[in-house]
């Protein structure tokens, strides 16, 4: 269920943020993100080079992880419909499909980042940066609750820095 909050925060960024710039930037920056499509990316890549083929792993294992926890079981168990569902507004880009809790893009997004982040902090940091930009494309495209958005950066971020701990203990072993 949506709060008031929820929808004062999207309706502020509706009102007051909206830009041709962004109108632009942001279905692109949201495009990144589908199906976790760039983390995936990202992660293969890794695995061809050498110094960044642990990295690679584990970011694969995060997403993997994420994508279980976070599209097949909560999304299912929550089945929280889209604020552009419940209140119809221009969109640009057309209706997602699925539930809204937890932001897969966000999830996935944050659990990446958070396995680069554990093994090397400036790619981190970089990834970071990036999960959020897509994060808050969400909420510029009023397809997510700013609740969805959280839940989805701290459900990734936990899964991505469990997956690198795990990986790196039993790596070292």
């Amino acid at each position: 269920m949506a709060t008031e909050i929820d929808f004062m925060v999207l309706d502020f960024i509706r009102e007051h943020l909206t830009c041709g710039a962004l109108d632009i930037l942001m279905p692109l920056l949201s495009l990144l993100g589908n199906g976790g499509a760039f983390w995936i990316a990202a992660g293969v890549v890794m695995l061809f080079f050498k110094r960044y083929r642990k990295t690679g792993i584990v970011v694969l294992a995060a997403l993997l992880i994420g994508a279980l926890i976070g599209n097949l079981l909560l999304k299912n168990i929550v089945a929280r419909e889209r604020p552009c569902i419940q209140i119809p507004v221009p969109l640009l880009i057309p209706v997602p499909g699925g539930y809204s809790f937890p932001s897969g893009h966000t999830l996935s997004g944050f659990a990446a980042a958070s396995a680069i982040f554990v093994n090397n902090r400036k790619l981190g940091t970089a990834a970071y940066l990036l999960a959020a930009l897509i994060a808050f494309s969400r909420l510029y495209l009023y397809v997510h609750f700013p609740t969805d958005v959280l839940a989805g950066a701290l459900i990734g971020t936990l899964i991505g820095i469990g997956a690198a701990k795990a990986f790196n203990k039993i790596w070292k072993n």
